[in-house]
């Protein structure tokens, strides 16, 4: 059971998929500094209220919930402008590399020729019979 564990946990898709929670949350953090540190103050001046998050009505924390709002907005465009980027960078990889010629191996010259001698064998039979 400790051998199959251990193989489980070393495949690549589990360390990528931990890698990945793990910058997640600290990129979740960033994104919360900047929403609650920077973004809100901002905001709160525009609307003339210096503690945003405090607005309430009776037990009602509606200004807490509109920052979780920006908070979740922010970080969806953040990782969509991300995902945006590294689609556009590995799309002009993979046009490097279908821009490059294919050069057959040996073995598959070999094998071409071979199959155009055939092709050849087989069209000068036809056109005897």
């Amino acid at each position: 059971m400790l051998q199959e564990f251990k193989k489980f946990a070393l495949k690549g898709n589990v360390l990528d998929l931990a890698v990945g929670v793990i910058i997640g949350g600290a990129f979740g953090k960033i994104v919360s500094s900047l929403v609650g540190d920077i973004m809100m103050p901002i905001f709160a001046l525009i609307i003339g209220k210096q503690d945003f998050t405090a607005w309430h009505y009776h037990q009602i924390k509606y200004g807490s919930f509109i920052q979780t709002v920006v908070d979740f907005l922010i970080i969806s465009i953040s990782v969509f402008f991300f995902i945006r980027l590294i689609n556009r960078l590995s799309f002009r990889k993979k046009e490097a590399e279908e821009a490059k010629p294919v050069v057959p191996t040996k073995e598959e010259a070999l094998l071409i020729e071979i199959r155009d001698l055939l092709k050849e064998q087989v069209s000068n039979q036809k056109g005897i019979s």
